[in-house]
């Protein structure tokens, strides 16, 4: 199959920008990043979207909408001359706001309105955004810390790679923890797992470190190449190798 050479070899930065900030010290609870993305093209092009386990609001085009975690990747098409300004929440923390157990807006999107009633910002700024948010504020909820703490620890340790084992360190069954992250996060603790072990793939390739495949596979755990290969097309929609010309 023929590739978009806008697809290779860092490509897309003659045709994307990506700006991100930091959230203000009152709402650094629930968000983690704010991020801006604006594109243009004359040809559509296929964005590959590959998730991480945070819920994102986003505005665009006047409209504001809620998206839950995506169990895969996403492909979405950019034309034109266009922008997304975005909101990603940290993960266990967006289920003050919905209300209800996060797993029931996974690999879906709602209009901001079903969370966050009342006009949108306007105009579209960093400054507006927070005080839209700061109008909404939920009742803090300590379990979320504590769910966004054991995300960080799966984020900040590579050699966790069994849930069994972050289950017995907490203190927890497996069957709980999984409740716990349906509930707060909207999916599994073995997928969060999976895609911060690889994480460590792109890292790398970003780097522009050379990759040795299956000495990598053994480092993050698995039992063979042929496993890792299976995950990382699961997760990315395309085998490693072929991932690794985007860079």
């Amino acid at each position: 199959m023929t590739r978009d050479v806008r697809e290779l070899g860092g490509a897309w930065t003659r045709h994307q920008r990506h700006a991100f900030a930091a959230p203000s010290a009152d709402l650094a609870r629930y968000v983690e990043r704010y991020w801006i993305v604006s594109w243009e093209y004359a040809e559509p092009y296929r964005q590959l979207i590959v998730p991480y386990p945070n819920v994102h609001l986003t505005f665009r085009g006047g409209r504001g909408i809620v998206t839950g975690v995506s169990s895969g990747h996403q492909v979405r098409i950019l034309a034109g001359v266009d922008g997304i300004f975005g909101v990603a929440f940290r993960p266990g923390c967006f289920r003050p706001f919905l209300g209800a157990p996060v797993s029931t807006i996974t690999d879906r999107s709602i209009d901001a309105a079903e969370v966050f009633p009342g006009a949108l910002p306007d105009p579209l700024d960093l400054p507006t955004v927070e005080d839209y948010l700061r109008r909404r504020l939920p009742e803090p909820d300590p379990r979320a810390e504590e769910v966004a703490a054991i995300v960080a620890r799966i984020a900040d340790s590579p050699g966790l790679n069994r849930v069994d084992a972050l289950a017995d360190d907490l203190g927890l069954g497996v069957r709980g923890l999984q409740r716990l992250f349906a509930e707060y996060v909207g999916i599994g603790p073995k997928w969060v797992i999976r895609r911060y072990r690889l994480r460590e793939v792109t890292e790398r390739l970003g780097r522009g470190e050379p990759v040795d495949w299956a000495v990598l596979a053994a480092e993050l755990g698995y039992a063979d190449q042929a496993h890792f290969t299976r995950d990382f097309r699961k997760m990315f929609g395309e085998p490693p190798t072929r991932y690794a010309e985007r860079y």
